[in-house]
């Protein structure tokens, strides 16, 4: 889920308290959806979320250590805070540190946390993929 998606929900739930008679306000919503969500409160889940990448949006980062730019193709929330994102680059980057053997790859797909880094890393601890934020 991302932070607008919640915040959707939030006033989704508002109309919902106001035809019911009830005054809710925004921050008690944005509390319940959180609570919903497995969350203390809405400050917990709010550190967790991203604003979210979505179709066709322009995104700078490196994957596996190699600079890029990229199209976002698909973007799909996977848990709260973490988007598996597929990306189709601009120039393709070579996956292959031996200077004797090449692989470009053009699209590349990976699932990225909330400071935009993948859970995966390479033997010296560089993400597989970052997006730069």
């Amino acid at each position: 889920m991302t932070r607008g998606e919640a915040k959707a929900r939030a006033r989704a739930m508002r109309d919902i308290a106001a035809k019911m008679g009830e005054r809710l306000s925004q921050g008690a919503a944005l509390d319940r959806v959180a609570r919903d969500a497995g969350h203390r409160d809405w400050n917990a889940m709010s550190a967790t979320l991203t604003d979210g990448w979505t179709v066709p949006d322009r995104v700078t980062g490196r994957y596996l250590g190699q600079p890029f730019t990229a199209k976002v193709l698909e973007a799909r929330t996977v848990r709260p805070g973490w988007t598996r994102l597929c990306l189709v680059l601009d120039k393709p980057v070579d996956a292959v540190q031996f200077e004797s053997f090449s692989s470009l790859r053009h699209r590349v797909t990976g699932t990225v946390g909330p400071k935009g880094t993948s859970a995966e890393k390479t033997s010296d601890g560089t993400p597989h993929l970052l997006i730069d934020l």
